[in-house]
Parts: structure tokens; sequence; C-alpha cells
């Protein structure tokens, strides 16, 4: 009985260890994305979308990969800050759900705007790397 204790208490260990870790990296992954969406840096924004990328905007917009990453590349949305606050993440096997509020202030069309949104970030685990798959934007 002790041995199958220890080996039921060793699973659930290392589930939670692994979930951790996940959590973990999906954070870093987040921050990555926040950072690269700033700097205009395509190779960076280019290895964290999946080929299937849809990005929603809180206005309804939905871009695909190529439309996401040509408005950042281009300058027709010039994020100056992002701010990131009241983040959650939840992973289900190889997804990881992401949930957070958005501040920012960008330059789109020329126009100086300052956001206040919520965003739902989908990512999936492909070939044991995690991809943005899907992000929704929601006016709170």
């Amino acid at each position: 009985m002790i041995t199958i204790l220890s080996l039921f208490s060793l699973f659930v260990f290392s589930s939670v260890l692994a979930q951790s870790s996940d959590e973990n990296e999906i954070a870093s992954l987040v921050e990555t994305l926040r950072k690269a969406m700033i700097d205009a840096d395509k190779s960076t924004l280019e290895n964290l979308a999946a080929a299937e990328l849809s990005y929603g905007h809180s206005g309804g917009k939905i871009e695909t990969k190529v439309e996401f990453m040509e408005a950042i590349i281009s300058g027709k949305n010039d994020f100056k800050t992002i701010t990131l606050s009241d983040q959650t993440i939840s992973i289900v096997g190889n997804v990881a759900i992401v949930r957070h509020a958005f501040a920012a202030e960008v330059i789109n069309n020329g126009s100086l705007q300052t956001p206040k949104i919520g965003v739902l970030l989908i990512w999936k685990k492909q070939q044991n790397k995690w991809l943005l798959l899907a992000r929704q934007a929601f006016k709170p």
C-alpha cells in the first residue's frame, strides 16, 4: 500500500512541476511577445506566432499572421508602451490559455491611441514549441 501511495504522490508531484514549468515558459513567451510588439521585431514575431494565427482586435477586426506582423513591422501600429496586468495562465494538455489586462500607447495610422482592453491568448504546443495560435481582445 505504501508503494502505491508513493508512486501516486510522485505522479501528482511530477504533474504539478510540469504544469508550473509550462506556466513559467508561457509567461516568458508573453513577455517576449510584448517586447517584440514594441520593438517591431519581425524575427521574434515570426518565431512566436503559429502559421494559423487568428489575431482579433477589440473592434472586431481579425488579422492573419501576415496581416498582424505587417501592421507592426510597417509602423501602422507603432507601440510605444504595452503594460500587462492581472495575468492568469491555465495549461490544458498542449494548450495554454492566457488572460490579462492590456494598456498601451500606440500610434495607429498616425494618431496616438491609449487602448485599455482585455485580452485572451491561446498558445499551442506544436513539436515541443509553444506558438501563439489565437488572440482576441475585448472591451472590458
